[in-house]
């Protein structure tokens, strides 16, 4: 099946509706059996990574692979910028500046295609944050700006203030978004999640504005990976890492995940399908991030851009009955 594709205003390029994110091993460790996993990705079609500053060697590792197999102009680049220390968020013109040099360096490339802030630094103007990037795409070194983890009201913020000085704003956005709702931030330091009945107007807002939306997590960070069974405390504690438990290990998900459990059955998919189905069922101009190191896991999730669940099954899903 051909990778379901969209645009991003501002890049003049098709992207495909599955970012891989390179936040794993062997990637964010500088393993050398990453080059084989990114040609696999790139592989199934899918031809937009996910990227940051803070993921470890995962910007160098993509920069070795693209200068290797010479294919920086087969693939679109997203990175991140923010210093993000327990729980203290900095996004300023010297932390943009700065890391934006150290990331064109680890990739080896002289622009990066979609360039985020990581988080949202309430200390610091929207305005001087969208003076800065535009700096930064005049000077070619960055195509498409936007924000991760910024809520929508900063984002219309910043972009009133972009449009009243004919500048160029925010066109996109990386928040979380998926099945399982975030009852907590997994991280600290300003995490956003569209995720759950309490946040309905920040997803009419997307719709209405037509932002495109990455989101990350899209699987609640292994938590609809198939590996544990609803009603499993015990086994999910096992999968799950310190930041899925503390985010998404509560009663509301298990209870979604038996309900994915049973349309998993219904229709002879796996929970991990159903739940990608989900997302992508969403009105919002979705794209998802997806982090494995299996190309068939990649390519349930290209088959599930490409079949999104109805409205009658969706409304099931977020049902609160127990």
């Amino acid at each position: 099946m051909d990778v379901i594709k969209g645009t991003i205003p501002g890049l003049g390029a098709e992207v495909s509706r599955i970012f891989f994110g390179t936040a794993i091993p062997p990637i964010s460790t500088g393993e050398d059996r990453s080059l084989e996993l990114l040609d696999n990705v790139l592989e199934t079609g899918i031809n937009a990574f996910d990227c940051a500053r803070s993921y470890g060697l995962a910007e160098n590792m993509l920069g070795k692979w693209m200068e290797t197999r010479s294919n920086r102009d087969r693939v679109l680049i997203l990175s991140k910028c923010g210093d993000i220390k327990e729980g203290r968020v900095r996004v300023d013109r010297q932390v943009i500046l700065g890391q934006l040099r150290e990331s064109l360096d680890a990739l080896r490339t002289d622009h990066i295609d979609i360039y985020l802030l990581h988080r949202d630094d309430p200390e610091i103007r929207p305005e001087e944050q969208i003076d800065t990037l535009n700096e930064v795409m005049e000077r070619g070194l960055a195509r498409v700006i936007g924000v991760s983890n910024w809520s929508h009201q900063r984002i219309e913020t910043a972009n009133r203030y972009a449009v009243a000085h004919g500048l160029t704003g925010f066109a996109v956005s990386s928040p979380n978004y998926g099945l399982a709702r975030q009852m907590e931030d997994p991280w600290g330091g300003g995490c956003v999640t569209l995720s759950g009945p309490e946040n309905r107007d920040a997803r009419d807002w997307y719709v209405r504005s037509g932002m495109p939306v990455i989101a990350y997590s899209s699987l609640g960070r292994g938590f609809f990976s198939g590996r544990f069974c609803s009603g499993d405390y015990e086994r999910a504690a096992q999968v799950l890492d310190g930041p899925a438990q503390k985010g998404y290990l509560y009663r509301e998900n298990m209870d979604r995940l038996r309900r994915a459990e049973e349309l998993a059955d219904r229709y002879g998919l796996t929970v991990p399908e159903v739940a990608m189905r989900y997302l992508f069922g969403s009105p919002m101009d979705l794209f998802a991030v997806v982090s494995s190191a299996s190309a068939e896991r990649l390519k349930l999730s290209i088959r599930a851009a490409a079949c999104p669940l109805g409205s009658d099954d969706i409304s099931f899903l977020e049902s609160e009955r127990s």
